[in-house]
């Protein structure tokens, strides 16, 4: 489908989140009031989250631009796309709450690193550590061998000066 070129920086822009970001979640936004909207929006730009109204035929076009198949199934109605350039379950938690808190806000699918993948998904992805507990977790398990290692070469190393200082007794005394 063409798109006429004062149309195409908007398709450009749709195309440039959908392929950068590492989480996109498209969102059907009917029946939010205006401060509902502008709740959610503030609380996305504090997390950093890119949120946008955008034209489903934009939408449509700018997923096949980037080569992401799955999409036309929720390109119905109204549509908000959510975009998370860095953390993926920031997003996820915002709208995974304010669906549960308004009861209006309702999630049609998301983009993650390229897969489309329906709203369990998103919710599963909701229930995540932060990526700070993540790290610290790995981190951890990574030092756990590490340091059974140290305390076994440490138990070995004393039980050798152990057995010289009874050498060296046994000898003294002799």
């Amino acid at each position: 489908m063409a798109v006429r070129p004062e149309k195409a920086a908007k398709v450009a822009e749709i195309k440039e989140l959908l392929e950068s970001s590492k989480a996109v979640i498209l969102v059907d936004f009917k029946g939010l009031t205006v401060a509902e909207d502008t709740a959610l929006r503030a609380k996305m730009r504090e997390a950093g989250v890119k949120y946008t109204v955008a034209k489903n035929t934009f939408i449509g076009i700018a997923a096949k631009e980037a080569g992401i198949e799955g999409m036309d199934v929720a390109l119905a109605q109204n549509t908000a796309i959510a975009c998370a350039p860095e953390d993926p379950v920031a997003v996820a938690k915002i709208v995974s709450e304010f669906v549960k808190s308004t009861n209006k806000l309702k999630v049609k699918l998301a983009v993650l690193d390229g897969a489309v993948v329906d709203a369990k998904a998103v919710s599963a992805l909701a229930n995540l550590p932060p990526k700070e507990v993540l790290l610290g977790k790995m981190l951890g398990s990574m030092q756990a061998p590490v340091t059974g290692f140290v305390r076994v070469l440490n138990g070995t190393l004393s039980k050798v000066v152990y057995a010289l200082e009874a050498v060296r007794k046994q000898k003294e005394s002799a």
